[in-house]
Parts: C-alpha cells; sequence; structure tokens
C-alpha cells in the first residue's frame, strides 16, 4: 500500500521481528523534514495504516490484535482532520476541538469539546467515513496487487527483514527466486567492498609502521 500510493515517504524497511507491542513493522523515512501535512497525504497515510488490516482480511478472512494500534492512529487521525484541522467538506474549517494541558513525557492531552450532542453524532460519522475511506483504498490497492503480496509474505517468512529496494521490486513482479538472487549478489558485492577497505587499510598500517621505524 505504501508504494502503490504517491505522497508518501519512502518505504525503509519491512520487518516481521516483533518490537515492544508490535509484531512488526514498516519502516518509513521521510525525505525532507514536515513542517505541515496536506489533507491529501493523511488520507493517504491513513489507508497506509490499514494495510495489515486489509491484508488479515484478504489472505486470513479473520481479524487479529496485530492491526490495534494502527487502527487508532488511523482513527485519530480521522479525528483530528475533523475536528482539529478543518479538513471535512461536511463540518468545514472549524476547530471543534483544543488539546490542553503538557506534551511532554507521554502525557495525555485533554481535550476541550465546543459541540453539542448532536454535533458530536456528525463528528462520529464523519470521522468512520474517512476511515472507511481509507480501510477500502487499502482493501482495493492489496486485491490489486495480491501477487505482490504473497511473494513479500514469503521473503519475510525467509529473511525476516527486507528493505526498499526489495520491496520496490516486488511490487513491480520481483518472484521470491529473484529477490534471493539479488540478495546474494549485493551480498557478494558488500564482501568484495569490506576486502578492499580491509587490504587497504592493511596496507596504510603497513606503510606507517615503515615510516616509524625510519623515523
Amino acid at each position: 500500500v505504501g508504494k502503490t500510493i504517491k505522497g508518501l515517504d519512502p518505504i525503509h524497511k519491512v520487518t516481521i521481528i516483533p518490537r515492544g507491542m508490535a509484531l512488526g513493522l514498516t519502516q518509513t523515512l521521510p525525505e525532507e523534514d514536515m513542517l505541515s501535512l496536506a489533507r491529501s497525504k493523511v488520507m493517504n497515510m491513513i489507508a497506509f495504516l490499514f494495510g495489515g488490516r486489509a491484508a488479515e482480511e484478504l489472505v486470513l478472512q479473520d481479524f487479529t490484535t496485530g492491526a490495534g494500534n494502527d487502527i487508532e492512529r488511523a482513527t485519530d487521525l480521522a479525528r483530528r482532520m475533523v475536528c482539529e484541522w478543518g479538513m471535512s467538506d461536511k463540518l468545514g474549517p472549524l476547530a471543534l476541538e483544543r488539546r490542553e494541558g503538557p506534551v511532554f513525557l507521554g502525557m495525555q492531552q485533554n481535550q476541550a469539546r465546543e459541540y453539542s450532542e448532536s454535533k458530536a453524532q456528525e463528528i462520529d460519522q464523519e470521522v468512520r467515513r474517512i476511515v472507511v475511506e481509507g480501510h477500502d483504498l487499502a482493501m482495493k490497492i492489496l486485491k490489486d496487487n495480491m501477487s505482490a503480496l504473497h511473494t513479500m509474505a514469503e521473503v519475510l517468512l525467509e529473511y525476516e527483514t527486507i528493505d526498499g529496494d526489495e520491496v520496490d521490486r516486488m511490487v513491480n513482479g520481483a518472484t521470491a527466486a529473484e529477490i534471493k538472487t539479488f540478495r546474494d549478489s549485493r551480498q557478494e558485492q558488500l564482501e568484495k567492498e569490506r576486502k578492499v577497505v580491509a587490504e587497504q587499510t592493511e596496507k596504510e598500517i603497513r606503510a606507517k609502521a615503515e615510516d616509524d621505524k625510519r623515523a
């Protein structure tokens, strides 16, 4: 999903090695400092966050708790679009909530509500619409790229961690065997470069030793 949608930060790596509460992660690296967010990018980020959940639905035809944090983050983004950033066509450019309190040491901010119960229902409906739209986009992308999805799963089971270049190749049709050849070739090149560096370092050490003797 992250490779198909335009405008998202580049994929750095994907791993199934557990990290903390996460059973795995997809790590992105921004190409430049992000001072603000466009509405289109926030919508794409929500779809990106639903990649794991959508894969579960399509492949396992079941749900797990693994996507819980992604769903929470996607819902929070949608709510902020509606209530803080004025990005809802239905509710307009209004700041309906204000976050108050300390923002450091992981402390939760209080949200000051400035709307009625009827408005709260409208907000919930709009948040749900945005979240479902992101989920449906993730589902469509994966349905259109099932071959790449299965290849990526196979490669991850074999190597546990893959990088952005390998993800690019699989999205563009590379097979698991081709990824293995690519990894082996890259590893061979790295070994050659390390050997060259080691030989150069050894020469420099010997040259310095000779200089010391002459001195």
